[in-house]
């Protein structure tokens, strides 16, 4: 059976059908409707959207059982009437069930145990106050790690990876003496090995002499505060010696006298008391004469200077121009040490006189107010051991004389470490304390060590600030306090019979040497220290052996250069704000410093 298409008519006239159509292309059932035979209609008004002509894929007998007994199945597939009123009557039950979820929390009892404990709403003020700071927190965390990225990827470029992140090319990772090749290393010692090592010696020492002289402090210092902050001031004309061991004429007596077996320092002795500590190269040297042992310290070593955040994890600049840069903050830190200590004493003209004047002053000489103990030690039934040690001032408590040392703790940008001396030492001076035990550890350890040796009865820490943190000549003290040296020593977990334990071993290994000089140095990098034999001539005459010559150390910049109003100018242009009264007075103090 063939697929009849029908007549196509022909229009003899021209384009398009004729205007009569010649006969229907299919022929019309008996009985239906005016629409061609075999071809499905389903109705629709001309306003409706055609989505689609046939769907083969239903099921046309599945909603309607009606249709699957009576005929008609075969045009269901264009019949979609029953899919609208199917879909208009699942959504009709869909919305019967529908019910709006409530989503506010359930109501909590006004009295209960969440309730009772539950804080007070907090003001706006306090609330933009906490915002603020913040994003202070977080400015200050970005910074930071930049700082740490750019050090971490400079130090990649140029320095092998075992010298950390600084790079062994950092001034503060350099070894504070070059190590020569005619040098011979007789041992090394790692910092592990001390913090097992205890010894005890008698306490107190024997006084075989003191000298110089002492004034009285000023108790008015113990009243300072933020608030009430006090210029420091610049003592020109006295006069502060550093003087080593062997280069002391009173130690040359005593040991032609052979009081003593070992020779040293204070500030020498507590270098080595306090070596675990230290982070930065320090180097101490050691002549052994028959049989006695002098523990001296080269002409400008590092041990005439304060380190400033040397246990910090806040990487200082490395340039050597910064006045941030290790070395400037050690220069700028014994200036300010040496000038607080004369401040807080009472210059009346009334002083404390001992056995000697002072056996490194000349005759009419004006010298800082300090006296020296020269004390001996028993560590052993042929060792004796003694030192010079230092106190600077002289007070009345109860009836009774006691001596004190006085140093200073300096600040010189409270990006560094993120404590503001001047908002927090009233209301969190144990927070201010704290932050400088973890940044200056082997500072205070040192301090305190040397009050130790001299049995002083009080150390006296004071807190200088800088003006301005671009300003490092001009200061201000913002508080001083006082401890017990001992109570201040377990304060910061520093143990005597750990810090004698250390000398006595190193004199134990130094008495084994032959005659000759040798040099203690402590690694740049690695927490041990090393002991080479030099030559005989080594630090004298034309044997320079400093890393950073005297023309090229940064000192402070004098007043005609740098003076006190310029840079209270600079510091309001930098900072955008008003130093006003304080710069004022800095021109004054200035001003009658130069006449």
């Amino acid at each position: 059976m063939g697929f009849d298409v029908g007549v196509v008519p022909f229009n003899s006239d021209g384009w398009g059908p004729p205007d009569t159509p010649a006969m229907t292309l299919l022929p019309k059932r008996e009985g239906e409707g005016t629409h061609p035979a075999n071809i499905p209609f389903a109705p629709f008004s001309r306003s409706e959207k055609l989505g689609r002509i046939a769907d083969w894929t239903r099921n046309p007998n599945f909603n309607n059982p009606a249709s699957r007994s009576g005929g008609g199945g075969r045009d269901a597939v264009f019949d979609f009437a029953l899919d609208e009123s199917s879909t208009l009557a699942a959504a009709a039950d869909d919305d019967s069930s529908f019910r709006l979820v409530d989503g506010k929390p359930p109501p909590r009892p006004k009295f209960g145990p969440r309730w009772r404990f539950q804080q007070r709403p907090q003001l706006p003020q306090r609330r933009d106050e906490e915002v603020e700071a913040r994003k202070r927190e977080a400015e200050k965390e970005r910074a930071r790690r930049d700082r740490l990225y750019n050090l971490r990827r400079y130090s990649t470029a140029s320095a092998p990876a075992s010298a950390g992140a600084r790079g062994r090319d950092s001034p503060a990772l350099k070894s504070s003496v070059d190590i020569q090749p005619e040098w011979t290393m007789l041992d090394q010692i790692p910092f592990s090995t001390f913090s097992k090592l205890s010894f005890a010696v008698p306490d107190p020492p024997e006084d075989l002499l003191v000298c110089g002289a002492l004034e009285f402090y000023d108790r008015s210092f113990d009243r300072v505060n933020p608030k009430n902050e006090r210029r420091l001031e610049r003592f020109k004309s006295r006069n502060f010696f550093k003087v080593t061991t062997t280069d002391d004429p009173i130690i040359r007596r005593l040991a032609a006298d052979d009081k003593a077996t070992v020779f040293a320092t204070d500030a020498i002795l507590s270098a080595l008391m306090c070596a675990p500590r230290s982070v930065y190269s320090w180097d101490i040297v050691i002549q052994r004469v028959g049989n006695k042992l002098f523990f001296d310290k080269r002409d400008g070593s590092q041990l005439d200077l304060l380190s400033v955040n040397e246990t910090s994890q806040e990487l200082l600049p490395d340039a050597k121009e910064d006045i941030n840069s290790a070395h400037s903050l050690a220069v700028e830190a014994t200036y300010i040490n040496q000038n607080f200590s004369q401040q807080v004493l009472l210059r009346d003209g009334n002083k404390v006189t001992f056995d000697e004047p002072n056996p490194f002053a000349a005759e009419g000489e004006e010298v800082a107010s300090v006296a020296y103990r020269y004390r001996r030690w028993k560590l052993d039934d042929d060792t004796y051991l003694v030192a010079r040690c230092e106190v600077h001032a002289a007070t009345d408590v109860k009836g009774q004389r006691s001596f004190m040392t006085a140093n200073a703790l300096n600040e010189f940008d409270p990006k560094y470490t993120g404590v503001d001396w001047r908002q927090k030492l009233e209301t969190q001076r144990g927070a201010v304390l704290a932050t400088e035990l973890k940044n200056n550890a082997n500072k205070l350890a040192k301090w305190t060590a040397q009050a130790l040796l001299a049995s002083a009865d009080l150390m006296k820490l004071g807190y200088v600030s800088r003006v301005h943190p671009r300003d490092h000549y001009n200061h201000v003290i913002l508080s001083v306090i006082g401890y017990k040296p001992r109570d201040f020593a377990a304060q910061i977990n520093l143990n005597t019979s750990n810090m004698w334990g250390i000398v006595k071993s190193i004199v134990d290994l130094c008495m084994k040497l032959n005659e000759g000089k040798y040099v203690l140095v402590k690694d740049p990098v690695k927490p041990q220290v090393r002991i080479y034999e030099v030559p005989a001539d080594a630090f004298e005459n034309d044997y320079v052996e400093e890393p950073l010559p005297e023309e090229e150390q940064v000192q402070p910049p004098a007043e005609e250069q740098y003076p006190a109003s310029v840079m209270d100018a600079v510091g309001e242009a930098e900072a955008n704000a008003a130093v006003g009264g304080e710069a004022a007075e800095g021109e004054k103090d200035a001003t009658a410093a130069a006449v």
